[in-house]
């Protein structure tokens, strides 16, 4: 029979067993779920609720439960329907009348509720963790190439000269602040929410905060029936994963071009890379196709979770069940995206010299040389029609800016005179660009520097 099951007279359908269990995914709670309710049940002998001794073996039959499913000498049940009922239909089978005590003054709603914060508590951290290493090789590989020469883009089309590292330190910024919303995420988990019951509180006289402290909670819910049915920490945990893999889809969609035979700007490494079945040349970027592809899959349990949560009413309803299976999928697959997106960046090989080329050509430096004349007095507007008109006439002759003679400059401006070709190259556009936050190699430097310091607050905020 059920632990449910004093009010029925027929047994649940065999079909509504498998409908209706979520022990299937769920089970991966059980070190949260065990957690829980040893500190439940210690409250529970404190209060006087239950006998002392009934809350001690409880807690030694609760730990005996997690050394054996740890040590894979448990078998869930699907007619148990979940982890929680599984492990409490262990307990009592192992320690007999003492085990039925452990349910007082708690519901599933709020047992649930429980787990799933003290889950999304740790993953928050260990996604930030993952997050954080990554960072560490974008500062590695940035602090490489501070004059590293490369072309910046808008619309895909040659802009101006950047460095690899300014362009590497963009996705520093990016990561830095998924490691901070995944910081944030696990601070809105950390609110115990157990003492809720089913959605009203109970009579019993819980010390709910003496739970959160064992459990090391920084606060308890307040209100009962937002306490059982509130999973906007699972949507947070959710958006940050969808945030962060939009990000590693945004560098990996860079790295496909780059790794291009157009661009050949990298080379990935064989060990991140695969064939093909039937072209011998291939040498294809799977790995970064396959993190690209596989957001779309986080952007769908965030969505899914959304459109469940948009029409429920108060309190708890078993649609939120669905909850479980999108944030595992979420964990699960960033978890997997960054285990081998670092990795993968962190062996692949940059064409520095293939870079170089790239933004010397295409007219990158066609701004600096409006700015040139500009700063000899010429007003912009002007200055920016003269060069759009020298770029024309160039493209239509295969020829860059400073492959022009100083006489020919002039013929566009008389303001043009020797020092043009120095303010103009390549690494001179880079280097004038020295604003808080730009490309020059000793702002990118600063960068790097600053980027070390923030990537070092994050850890010690997630080791607190």
């Amino acid at each position: 029979m059920k632990l449910w099951g004093g009010r029925f007279e027929k047994t649940t359908d065999t079909l509504v067993d498998d409908f209706h269990s979520s022990i299937t995914f769920d089970q991966r709670l059980y070190r949260e779920d065990i957690t829980g309710s040893i500190a439940h049940a210690r409250m529970l002998g404190s209060q006087g609720i239950i006998p002392p001794e009934d809350a001690q073996a409880i807690i030694e039959g609760l730990q005996g439960i997690l050394r054996d499913i740890e040590e894979g000498h448990v078998t869930f049940r699907l007619d148990a329907e979940d982890i929680h009922m599984n492990i409490e239909q262990l307990l009592t089978e192992r320690i007999g009348e003492a085990g039925k005590r452990l349910h007082t003054g708690r519901s599933r709603n709020d047992q649930v509720a429980l787990d799933a914060r003290l889950y999304v508590r740790r993953i928050a951290r260990e996604s930030c963790g993952m997050l954080l290493e990554l960072c560490d090789v974008l500062l590695h590989l940035a602090a490489q190439h501070t004059r590293s020469f490369m072309p910046g883009y808008t619309h895909l089309q040659r802009a101006q000269p950047v460095t690899l590292a300014h362009h590497l330190l963009a996705y520093l910024e990016m990561f830095l602040r998924d490691a901070d919303r995944m910081l944030l995420t696990g601070d809105h988990a950390n609110v115990c929410p157990l003492g809720s019951g089913a959605l009203a509180g109970t009579t019993y006289p819980l010390d709910r905060r003496m739970v959160a402290r064992e459990l090391g909670f920084a606060d308890i819910t307040h209100n009962s029936l937002d306490g059982v049915s509130d999973r906007d920490f699972i949507l947070d945990y959710l958006y940050s994963a969808s945030v962060a893999m939009m990000h590693l889809s945004r560098f990996c969609e860079e790295l496909i071009l780059w790794n291009s035979h157009e661009f050949r700007f990298v080379i990935m490494d064989d060990a991140y890379s695969t064939g093909s079945s039937i072209m011998p040349q291939k040498k294809n970027p799977d790995m970064a196709e396959l993190t690209r592809g596989k957001t779309g899959r986080v952007y769908g349990d965030l969505m899914g979770l959304l459109a469940t949560m948009k029409g429920l009413p108060l309190a708890y309803n078993k649609d939120m069940q669905e909850d479980k299976e999108a944030l595992f999928d979420a964990r699960d697959t960033l978890t997997k995206a960054l285990s081998v997106f670092t990795p993968m960046l962190s062996t692949c090989t940059f064409d520095t010299r293939r870079m170089a080329a790239c933004a010397a050509g295409g007219f990158t430096n066609a701004t600096d040389a409006a700015d040139y004349l500009v700063k000899k007095g010429l007003p912009f507007r002007d200055a920016h029609a003269v060069i759009g008109r020298m770029v024309l006439e160039c493209e239509q002759q295969g020829l860059a800016i400073l492959d022009l003679t100083l006489e020919q400059l002039r013929t566009y401006s008389s303001l043009f005179e020797a020092d043009v070709f120095d303010a103009c190259s390549i690494a001179q556009c880079v280097s004038q660009r020295s604003v808080e936050g730009g490309p020059a190699p000793r702002q990118t430097e600063e960068a790097i520097r600053l980027g070390q310091d923030r990537v070092a607050a994050l850890r010690t905020r997630m080791s607190q």
